[in-house]
Formats: structure tokens, C-alpha cells, sequence
């Protein structure tokens, strides 16, 4: 089977909105991710695996609201006991498959279930929030949190602070929608679609 963008007649590249007499480190650039592999880990609530000396290609499950992160993998924060796995390792899977045991968490492939757009430029905040009811402001880098963006449930990942970073994960069938969103509220800034 062939994974099909849901962006892929969407995201147009190049320079849209208020962008003339800009410099390019004063646009916003967005872009869509793709090709990662996502998974989400749950803890059966009648598990007694303890999580706080397990690990996941060298990470320890992050704590309420955050994420920890290597080079390769990302783990967010979803609610208790619940952990969504991003890597742009294929194989991730097979790394913790023998220590999260089946008889104490679920693990589901979410890969192909979601659309991802990241935000980078010093008003990528301001962006999220002409559609967002969140205060970000408190956010920062290694944290995610769960909200919306004009009525659509999304997730927030915030890459890092200088530059500002910030990734937004919503279900596929939402991916348009947001897609057009995100754009809209780009335009008064100016943005480079890369």
C-alpha cells in the first residue's frame, strides 16, 4: 500500500500573504511532515508495569504536558497513562514491543491516521493563537498539550523556542480543513510554504 499525503493536492509551495519587503527570517515558513511512523502507547488501568523505569529507544514516558525527544523519536504527553510515540524510525515498533507487553498496554499505529503541519518563525504562537482558546503563552519547548484549532481537536508540539517550532497533529480527514486554517490565519504575517 502507498501513503497518500492528505495535503498532497493542498500544500502549495512558495510565498503567500502580506510577504513583500519581508526577509525570509521574518516570514513564517510552513511545512508539511510526513513519512514518520506514530503509535499510541496505553497503560491498561489494571496494569501494575511499572513506567518510571521503563524506556523507549532510550526515553523515559514523559511526565503531565510534556515530551522527551532524541534525534529521531518524540514521545508527547496524551493524559494518564497515555503516550503518543513519533519517530522517523520505520522499525520503532520492534524496539519497544518486547518491554511494553501486550498483557499491560496497548499499542496501535496511528502512522497514516494523521496530518501534521509545522509552524516555524517568531509569530508561529501568534498564528495558533487566532484559532486556538489555549494560553500558550505558558508553553514552551518539550511541552504539548491537546486543544483546538477553529472547532478541529488537535495537538500541539512545541519543537523549540529559538526559532519557535511548533507542530500540529490532527486526524487525516481533518487535514484540509486545518490545512486552510492554518494558511488563513498565516496570511496577515506573510508565509513561505516549503
Amino acid at each position: 500500500m502507498t501513503y497518500t499525503s492528505s495535503l498532497n493536492t493542498v500544500h502549495k509551495q512558495g510565498l503567500f500573504g502580506d510577504h513583500e519587503n519581508k526577509k525570509e527570517n521574518e516570514l513564517i515558513k510552513l511545512r508539511e511532515i510526513k513519512d514518520l511512523t506514530i503509535y499510541q502507547l496505553v497503560k491498561y488501568k489494571k496494569s501494575t508495569a511499572d513506567i518510571s523505569k521503563m524506556n523507549l529507544d532510550g526515553l523515559r514516558l514523559p511526565e503531565p504536558l510534556n515530551v522527551k525527544s532524541n534525534s529521531s523519536t518524540r514521545i508527547l504527553w496524551m493524559g494518564p497513562d497515555n503516550w503518543l510515540v513519533i519517530s522517523d524510525k520505520k522499525n520503532i515498533y520492534d524496539t519497544f514491543k518486547n518491554d511494553f507487553l501486550d498483557t499491560d498496554f496497548a499499542i496501535t499505529d496511528l502512522s497514516h491516521s494523521r496530518t501534521i503541519i509545522e509552524i516555524e518563525g517568531e509569530l508561529a504562537r501568534e498564528v495558533i493563537k487566532k484559532g486556538c482558546p489555549l494560553n500558550i503563552n505558558d508553553l514552551k519547548e518539550g511541552n504539548c498539550s491537546n486543544s483546538i484549532f477553529h472547532a478541529i481537536t488537535i495537538t500541539l508540539d512545541f519543537i523549540s523556542d529559538n526559532p519557535q517550532v511548533i507542530r500540529i497533529l490532527a486526524l487525516r480527514s481533518f487535514g484540509d480543513s486545518l490545512h486552510h486554517s492554518i494558511t488563513d490565519a498565516c496570511l496577515e504575517f506573510g508565509y513561505k510554504a516549503v
